[in-house]
């Protein structure tokens, strides 16, 4: 394939293993300020990073994160940080009192937009050759989480990215396959059906994908029946509330 681009994406991979050698400086800044030109909601731009390096905080943090060694062999940690408190200093500037962390579009926004950065922010990274994971537990453990960070009123940890340099096994790791991309794409409406055909193609085909590498991965359902059966981050609310998001839409 010509297109470099095109084929990093395509190959792209959560990345577990690390070899411990340094992200550098000079790539850790040029990753930051490329994924600083994501796209963003009224370019009010309500995300913020925060990243160590430090492997005691990393390995808090970690433990936060429901013990993951995958974080905690990371080089660099990233939050990607909802920031409502930035638009909130604009807003105050702009003579009125802000609002958007109390309504659904608020999180609607802020999600989105932490979604946006981190794959920004990912895509630079792996250009450099370093490998990636999306850290969604940064949530299980919330409260703790913003305290680690030091967040005031109006900000939310959304997400978690680690950086690394891959180790060869993890940069040969097959690629898992998706669902069927007939029922991933469709044209002018939304068809149900196709998308319950693809559930059903997908969970063989990913079935034949488990076998043919010997993993011990559950199902496609079994995984999603598994945790959206359940509220499984019960703390995320309660945290996100102490933070001043109200989700109120009567203001």
């Amino acid at each position: 394939m010509s297109n470099p681009i095109i084929k990093q994406m395509q190959n792209r991979r959560s990345v577990r293993q690390f070899t411990g050698e340094p992200v550098s400086d000079a790539d850790l800044e040029t990753i930051f300020k490329t994924a600083q030109r994501a796209p963003n909601s009224i370019n009010g731009q309500q995300i913020s990073l925060i990243y160590t390096r430090d492997k005691e905080r990393i390995a808090k943090i970690a433990e936060l994160c429901g013990g993951q060694n995958q974080v905690r062999t990371a080089e660099v940690f990233v939050a990607v940080v909802i920031d409502f408190n930035r638009t909130a200093i604009a807003t105050e500037i702009g003579g009125k009192t802000q609002v958007i962390e109390r309504t659904a579009e608020g999180i609607m926004v802020g999600a989105i937009d932490a979604g946006i950065m981190l794959s920004s922010l990912q895509t630079a990274a792996e250009s450099f050759g370093y490998g990636t994971t999306s850290i969604g537990a940064v949530r299980q453990n919330a409260e703790a989480m913003t305290e680690l960070m030091g967040l005031p009123p109006k900000t939310f940890v959304a997400v978690g990215c680690t950086i690394g340099v891959p180790t060869q096994a993890a940069k040969d790791a097959p690629l898992k396959p998706r669902i069927p991309i007939d029922s991933f794409v469709m044209q002018e409406v939304y068809d149900s059906a196709k998308v319950g055909e693809g559930v059903v193609r997908y969970e063989a085909e990913f079935a034949e994908f488990r076998n043919q590498q010997g993993a011990d991965l559950p199902g496609y359902a079994e995984k999603v029946a598994g945790l959206y059966s359940r509220v499984y981050y019960r703390a995320t609310a309660k945290a996100m509330e102490a933070q001043g998001f109200r989700f109120s839409d009567t203001v």
